[in-house]
């Protein structure tokens, strides 16, 4: 493995209720993150294929752990989502590097599928950092029962040399989502986009 990882921190969160009305079953979201260190922390390069194939690395795995914590089998997921936090010794390139080029494959595989484009979020920050993580339907992006997010931070991370690594899985929307659109059940899934 090419990543450096300090942690790994996987939580769960299911909604029971949400505005008085009981949610059954309930929603389930899964956050798995990795603190990672920074290859290119203190100093510039062109290059970033070493944050590229850690990556493709952290997609997997992390993509695995939310499916296992959900405790169902990767086709029953249906919303994803990444972000990454830089430590105040990187840039945000170095969040971009590990996010597009190849983390979204091993993901997709660890969620059986995935036509959709992978919503994702990116910022520097230090210690604690907060940062929400998009969410959208993993086959069909304009599915809106699926649009939300999940905060992901980590107490003592990213120091200035690392960066926090999320990916969220779910295996339903939000709560009682009626504003309209496309439904999930109405999904063709070729497109990514309906």
């Amino acid at each position: 493995m090419k990543a450096k990882i300090r942690k790994i921190i996987v939580q769960v969160d299911e909604i029971h209720q949400d505005g008085g009305k009981p949610v059954n079953p309930p929603t389930r979201r899964a956050l798995a993150m990795a603190v990672i260190a920074n290859p290119y922390a203190g100093r510039f390069s062109d290059n970033l294929d070493e944050l590229i194939d850690i990556g493709e690395e952290l997609g997997g795995l992390l993509g695995q752990r939310c499916v296992q914590a959900l405790g169902m089998a990767p086709e029953q997921a249906q919303s994803y989502g990444k972000a990454a936090v830089v430590g105040e010794g990187g840039e945000l390139e170095h969040a971009a590097a590990l996010l597009h080029p190849k983390l979204g494959a091993p993901l997709r595989l660890a969620v059986s599928k995935g036509a959709a484009l992978v919503p994702s979020a990116k910022k520097q920050g230090t210690l604690g950092t907060a940062i929400d993580v998009p969410l959208g339907h993993k086959d069909a992006a304009f599915v809106r029962s699926h649009f939300d997010a999940m905060e992901a931070r980590v107490a003592d991370a990213p120091r200035a040399n690392e960066i926090v690594v999320a990916v969220v899985v779910t295996d339903s929307g939000r709560p009682h989502p009626r504003v309209g659109g496309l439904q999930a059940h109405e999904i063709v899934g070729q497109d990514g986009l309906r």
